[in-house]
């Protein structure tokens, strides 16, 4: 295609953080496009997805996954257009998925590649609502939560990517929805536009007294996305065999502690209480967008974004979203379609 450029830019891991990641930590460059070889394809990136994960991935310490390595392209969901190949699967002009990192263009031997309809979904929310945020806040609910009509459920960053599926899925369920979110214009969103019960600002003075006012019958599920001192709160909450989800702690992403100090409610009120990471569950996804995409295509679940403008202004976004900065989606707009 004539619209191949000759070189293409990417953001690399430079250095690890020592405690609070910085924009020093980054470094932008440029590359030459490589040459394709039997079974590749080219790929110019749109979208980039940015997600608390690539904070803990920025350290030396081996987490669930290997440390981001250095000076190489960072990690990252990416959506986009296929512009060469030499792969039978795959045509100029296919819309596909995948890790193409923090980068404009991408080279795939395709095993990590998944073909996008994109006739009543856009684009975008292959990396949100219909994508890994989408998948994990179904699995949470589905899997661990396993709500029912009638119960309270309360989701931790319920502005966010995550957090609002959550909620919107669990209101289809016939639940009471809390959510927690930073400031009235994300809770004013949460409640008016996303259709929760109500919604608690943790930025307030008596986000306390809004949490008991919100739940009167107490609390039966938790996805929780944050951790600290909000979460500590909501366990005195929980009514007896309640579910918790866990799917984030992203209060602690920079090395801070999160001591839990009603820890004896998890014994009292008899709570389970488990960890997931929604890559480990592959099996469950073709099911999971199945119904994620019908959903978002007939507006039954909206989502906002939170858009970059380019690839250069991705680490400020990207510490912009460690902080709660964001509002809704956090992406990186790429090269033009």
């Amino acid at each position: 295609m004539n619209d191949i450029p000759k070189q293409y830019r990417r953001i690399v891991l430079a250095s690890r953080p020592q405690q609070h990641a910085s924009v020093d930590n980054f470094r932008l460059e440029t590359l030459d496009i490589p040459e394709l070889t039997e079974g590749q394809v080219l790929i110019k990136n749109h979208f980039l997805s940015l997600d608390p994960y690539m904070r803990v991935r920025m350290n030396a310490e081996r987490g669930y996954a290997d440390p981001q390595a250095l000076n190489e392209t960072m990690i990252g969901g990416t959506v986009g257009t296929i512009v060469a190949t030499k792969n039978a699967r795959f045509t100029v002009g296919e819309k596909v998925i995948g890790m193409m990192g923090w980068a404009e263009m991408g080279v795939s031997d395709g095993v990590l590649l998944r073909k996008l309809d994109t006739s009543h979904i856009p684009l975008s929310a292959y990396l949100g609502a219909v994508g890994m945020p989408g998948m994990t806040a179904w699995y949470g609910l589905t899997q661990i939560m396993q709500v029912k009509a009638g119960e309270t459920v309360l989701v931790s960053a319920a502005s966010g990517a995550v957090g609002s599926v959550v909620g919107q899925l669990a209101k289809l369920q016939g639940c009471r929805v809390i959510g927690i979110a930073g400031g009235s214009e994300k809770c004013e969103y949460v409640v008016n536009q996303l259709g929760f019960d109500a919604c608690v600002d943790y930025k307030s003075q008596d986000w306390q007294q809004q949490l008991i006012a919100a739940s009167p019958q107490g609390i039966d599920a938790i996805f929780e996305n944050v951790g600290g001192e909000v979460f500590d709160a909501c366990l005195l909450r929980m009514n007896p065999f309640g579910r918790i989800a866990l799917c984030g702690m992203i209060a602690g992403y920079e090395s801070e502690e999160l001591p839990i100090k009603n820890a004896r409610v998890l014994l009292t009120q008899r709570l389970t209480v488990r960890g997931f990471i929604i890559s480990e569950h592959m099996d469950l996804w073709p099911q999971g967008l199945k119904e994620l995409g019908s959903l978002v295509a007939s507006g039954k679940i909206k989502f906002k974004e939170s858009i970059a403008p380019d690839l250069a202004a991705a680490p400020e976004a990207f510490l912009g979203l460690l902080k709660g900065k964001n509002f809704g989606k956090q992406l990186v707009r790429l090269l033009p379609e």
